[in-house]
């Protein structure tokens, strides 16, 4: 007979090659993404049908970085336009007690991003400094209690969820390669407005507890006017313009995403 620490071991050996090779005995994994245009995949061009004016698609990154993992459920709620206040009211609800894992993105659309663009576009360099301007204390000064409010929001829902914080790149490389569109003044104080976005989202996300991805080194090189895009300038249908294309979601979040979440 043997003895019986001998056949404690052989029990506990056995067990753990059945682990490692049993997949329903990893820890689930229960994915929730949320987020603003960035986050749903504004810009890759192809969209679940069923997001109608979300534009989620199958090419942005929470979808990319599902595809890639064993995911026990994915919840994919973020939506283009989203703001603070509708990622709380619509988006928020889709937390439970079993997520395990939340993706983040939020602020630009509180920050005025759309009417940021639009004034650069088309007003003098001085309207577009002013703009730009206006969006940052804004940033300073009244975002960081809305993302106070949402983060605080996402943790009592999901109490046990890892949850990633994703931030936004800069848009255009200065000086660049484009010999036409808006001048190197606009295009550095529309940069100046995406280094204030990190300077508020990272802070507050640190607060929170929560880890933050800040994209901006992973984007450089690959702004607009550069030689290698991974955003889109003004495009058509004009809603995808200054959002990240396939490249920008593909090369650029999904690798900086995967570096806090493996």
């Amino acid at each position: 007979m043997r003895p019986a620490h001998l056949i404690a071991s052989a029990v506990t050996a056995a067990a753990a090659v059945i682990a490692l090779a049993n997949p329903a005995s990893a820890a689930s994994v229960n994915y929730v993404a949320l987020g603003d245009s960035y986050a749903s995949g504004l810009g890759t061009g192809s969209y679940d049908s069923s997001s109608g004016s979300c534009k989620r698609g199958p090419l942005a990154y929470p979808a990319l970085w599902a595809a890639a993992h064993s995911v026990t459920s994915f919840k994919f709620v973020a939506c283009s336009g989203a703001r603070t206040s509708d990622v709380l009211s619509s988006q928020v609800p889709s937390l439970t007690t079993s997520t395990t894992l939340v993706t983040l993105q939020v602020g630009g659309n509180d920050a005025g991003f759309t009417d940021v663009i639009t004034t650069c576009t088309f007003g003098s360099d001085q309207d577009c400094v002013n703009r730009v301007n206006q969006a940052k204390a804004y940033v300073a000064n009244t975002l960081p209690g809305l993302l106070d409010n949402v983060y605080g929001t996402v943790r009592s829902k999901a109490p046990s969820a890892e949850v990633v914080v994703l931030g936004y790149p800069r848009i255009y490389k200065v000086p660049g390669s484009c010999g036409v569109g808006l001048s190197d003044t606009k295009r550095a104080a529309i940069n100046s407005g995406s280094d204030a976005l990190h300077a508020t989202i990272s802070a507050r996300a640190g607060a929170a507890g929560f880890d933050y991805v800040d994209v901006r080194d992973a984007f450089t090189g690959h702004e607009i006017c550069s030689s290698s895009w991974w955003l889109n300038s003004l495009s058509w249908p004009v809603e995808e313009s200054y959002h990240p294309n396939r490249a920008g979601h593909q090369s650029g979040y999904l690798p900086a995403l995967q570096a806090f979440v493996g």
